[in-house]
């Protein structure tokens, strides 16, 4: 299944919930947030959250730093 990441298509292969998205891109366990079609989803919901063909996601990762 084909949806958009941080604006570019990505496959997204066994699995089609946010948390199999989030496994299969080897995100940390902290300081990521995931916005599905400009919702934020608590990462207490991304195993229950299905991603459909051509869903759209932005993932943003906390930087440290000045």
């Amino acid at each position: 299944m084909k949806i958009l990441v941080n604006n570019k298509e990505t496959e997204l292969t066994g699995g089609n919930t946010i948390a199999h998205l989030a496994r299969q891109l080897e995100l940390p366990a902290q300081g990521v947030a995931i916005a599905l079609h400009n919702r934020m989803v608590p990462r207490t919901e991304w195993e229950n959250t299905p991603l459909k063909e051509n869903d759209s996601l932005v993932i943003i990762k906390a930087a440290c730093g000045g």
